[in-house]
């Protein structure tokens, strides 16, 4: 479940930012599931989470329906 999720926020952020080498997760179990950090470009922040933050809102509901298919609490942020 890990590896598919970190797979998808990946291909997911490296979509959206101009600086793609500079992208690194970092996955961390927590009490209530896993929590994703996700270090991007400090140009880029902007990008990824995007006006209002629709983008990083987007991207949260995208993981926690991949993980709720598996019972797995899953939360993302962003770090630049």
């Amino acid at each position: 479940m890990a590896a598919d999720t970190a797979a998808l926020i990946d291909y997911l952020v490296r979509a959206l930012v101009d600086d793609p080498d500079a992208v690194s997760i970092a996955r961390t179990e927590t009490s209530g599931g896993e929590l994703f950090e996700v270090t991007v470009a400090a140009d880029d922040v902007g990008k990824v989470i995007g006006r209002s933050g629709r983008i990083i809102k987007a991207l949260r509901t995208l993981l926690r329906a991949a993980g709720s298919a598996d019972g797995h609490h899953v939360d993302l942020e962003i770090l630049g």
